[in-house]
């Protein structure tokens, strides 16, 4: 398989914040420490946490939001020193314009792109039928519910044919049945658009049901702690993977790694509180 994106050695520091003596004085802060990561061509990767690990930090980073204080990042071979249209991004929240229909409102950025009318377009109609939503192109945001607006998030940025899709926490905000259904369609899009994804999430069963492979982040500061791969076999299974034994001892290994990194990371907050009574 083609590699086809690299994190070697990334490190990101926040610098210190006002005087020292200062009532608002902040320290300097290590957000991600020494994470090394290779993602392949077309694989889905999700990267778990304990709250505050520094989770969406990488992310930024993976996007050219900001810029790592050391190592570096490569997307097929190139660092990745700014934002660019060869990386796709999703959020919690959906960052729609109100005043644009779902069609309209994935041809803006295409038309910034200076892509013509005609072909942005047929891209907005093919993106919208490819998260299922035929039929809804001329409705606006506020006549769309949760779900449907995140799908058009999504199909806004596979629009821009992006080698890579960012998504941080999108189903975070839904409700448990609606949530369920998306990462239904989710596999459905990555399996037809073959594009490679790194999707942040703060659910194991999420993390296991829609991954390749899934990171296990240390508590502060944010390391690679472990990646666990899911067998090809666990998503064969015709019925609910979720209901399988093979399933419960993959949950429960992530969970034991995972919740190590939450005792750690309660344990740090309480003595910094300590240390400011």
């Amino acid at each position: 398989m083609t590699s086809a994106l690299n994190l070697d050695h990334v490190r990101k520091v926040f610098p210190a914040q006002n005087h020292p003596n200062s009532k608002n004085y902040k320290p300097e802060f290590v957000a991600v420490e020494d994470v090394t990561l290779d993602i392949q061509q077309g694989e889905f990767v999700s990267i778990v946490g304990p709250s505050g690990c520094g989770k969406s930090t990488l992310l930024d980073l993976i996007a050219g939001l900001t810029k790592p204080s050391s190592g570096q990042i490569l997307l097929s071979g190139k660092q990745i020193t700014q934002p660019g249209l060869d990386r796709g991004i999703v959020f919690q929240q959906y960052a729609l314009y109100p005043w644009l229909t779902a069609l309209e409102n994935i041809e803006f950025g295409l038309e910034a792109k200076g892509v013509d009318k005609k072909t942005r377009r047929e891209k907005a109609q093919y993106y919208l039928q490819l998260v299922g939503l035929s039929g809804f192109e001329k409705h606006y945001p506020n006549e769309l519910s949760g779900g449907m607006k995140q799908r058009v998030a999504i199909a806004r940025s596979l629009a821009y044919e992006p080698e890579i899709l960012l998504m941080d926490e999108p189903f975070a905000a839904l409700d448990a049945q609606t949530r369920e259904t998306l990462q239904e369609e989710l596999i459905k899009i990555w399996q037809s658009s073959k594009k490679t994804i790194v999707f942040i999430t703060h659910s194991i069963d999420e993390a296991i049901f829609l991954s390749q492979r899934v990171a296990i982040m240390t508590s502060h500061p944010g390391r690679i702690k472990e990646v666990i791969e899911i067998p090809p076999s666990l998503k064969s299974n015709a019925e609910d993977i979720r209901s399988t034994a093979e399933y419960g001892q993959l949950r429960h290994q992530i969970w034991s790694l995972l919740s190590e990194e939450v005792i750690k990371a309660q344990a740090l907050e309480k003595d910094k509180q300590l240390a400011h009574a």
